[in-house]
């Protein structure tokens, strides 16, 4: 598979893929805007008390949390695992600018953020909330631009956010997992060893992995891991490879059960869950806090986290990366170009506010949490926006 850096023309799959994730983005800023304004009119206690009401055992906004959001994160899995096998990252090369770069741009923010919320231990569990990319809204925003951007650009974009992806779901699973039950958490790891021995003796049929990926995630709820981590578990364990004899590119319908779940998901991700949860966990009230809440150690601490740790960690990975030869700058791309592309992997949102829920239980961290990730990635969406224009308008002059 060619190296997401070389000149050649962007595979139809992946520009189908780009344009979905992109109309997606564009409906997920508009549900953020939604939220924030449920949140602020007179009737916002309406709109709090319709997430806090019980759908069974769960309230509304912890379906949508650790419910609907598995299907996202099993969604997530099976990008990562297409793209490791059969995608852009298959080439051991094709991996390295991408992790280089997303390894630099998770570790950067989160050294930002403890260094503004340094003098506070309380605010330390959320180290981890800037340091993810949210793909929908980032190329969201590169859409916007049309075809000021080369598709070399929208690929290290959407590369870097597979790789941020891997790490966010490993920090979930380690750093924001509590009061782990042994016995479910057995269960689980027997649910996931069926599934992996299905696949490797060549199992296939995909009503199968669904039913056991449904009772994998109900044991993972009850081991204390946070329960989006089984779509990720559940997604690798989901048969990739076509039948003996099947083209490998046939429509999704008629290819392996990998490429006909995702492609049956990704239209109710993107219009429907992804949209949901930003209107479920974006409205925050501004009624109460002053414009002082902006430089509040938490808000300030996430706000420079996404904005000037991401960018600066994944542009200098780059052109580390790039310097010794582990990757290639993108074709026809300028370096102001890539720190246009490094400014927008600081849209966060979807990941941070997910994070953010995880690390902070009370009511006025989770706001302030709200805030920092909003700010960050509204100005991190607009200053990347910017740069991309005026890089496009020098080029034209020169």
């Amino acid at each position: 598979m060619a190296d997401p850096a070389t000149p050649t023309r962007m595979p139809r799959a992946m520009r189908a893929f780009l344009d979905s994730e992109a109309a997606g983005g564009i409906v997920l800023m508009a549900a953020a805007a939604v939220a924030m304004l449920l949140a602020n009119l007179p009737t916002a206690h309406a709109y709090e008390a319709v997430l806090h009401s019980y759908l069974g055992p769960l309230t509304v906004h912890q379906s949508i949390n650790d419910g609907l959001m598995a299907l996202f994160f099993l969604l997530v899995g099976l990008e990562i695992k297409r793209a490791l096998i059969d995608g852009h990252l298959a080439s051991a090369r094709a991996r390295w600018l991408p992790a280089i770069a997303a390894t630099g741009g998770m570790a950067l923010p989160a050294l930002v953020y403890l260094w503004v919320a340094g003098g506070d231990p309380q605010l330390h569990r959320g180290w981890a909330i800037p340091a993810a990319t949210d793909i929908a809204f980032a190329v969201g925003v590169l859409a916007l631009l049309g075809r000021r951007a080369p598709d070399s650009l929208k690929l290290l974009l959407v590369t870097i956010a597979i790789v941020d992806d891997m790490g966010a779901v490993i920090i979930i699973a380690l750093f924001y997992s509590t009061g782990l039950d042994v016995a479910a958490l057995a269960l689980a790891a027997g649910i996931l060893v069926l599934m992996v021995a299905l696949n490797l003796h060549g199992h296939r049929r995909l009503p199968t992995y669904l039913v056991l990926a449904a009772l994998l995630w109900l044991a993972v709820l009850l081991s204390g891991v946070h329960a989006t981590v089984a779509g990720v578990l559940a997604a690798l364990t989901i048969p990739l490879r076509p039948a003996p004899g099947q083209n490998p590119r046939a429509h999704p319908r008629e290819g392996s059960p990998l490429a006909r779940l995702e492609h049956a998901l990704q239209p109710a991700v993107a219009f429907v869950i992804v949209p949901l949860f930003g209107l479920a966990n974006a409205g925050v009230a501004l009624t109460g806090p002053g414009p002082d809440v902006l430089v509040a150690p938490l808000p300030l601490a996430i706000g420079a986290g996404l904005f000037l740790g991401k960018q600066i960690g994944v542009f200098l990975s780059v052109r580390i990366a790039v310097a010794m030869r582990l990757g290639n700058k993108p074709a026809g791309a300028t370096w102001f170009q890539i720190w246009g592309v490094s400014v927008l992997c600081g849209i966060g949102f979807t990941m941070s506010l997910f994070i953010g829920g995880l690390a902070f239980d009370d009511p006025l961290l989770a706001d302030e949490v709200k805030i920092g990730v909003l700010a960050g990635s509204i100005l991190s969406g607009l200053v990347g926006w910017l740069l991309l224009r005026v890089a496009r308008g020098e080029e034209r002059r020169t």
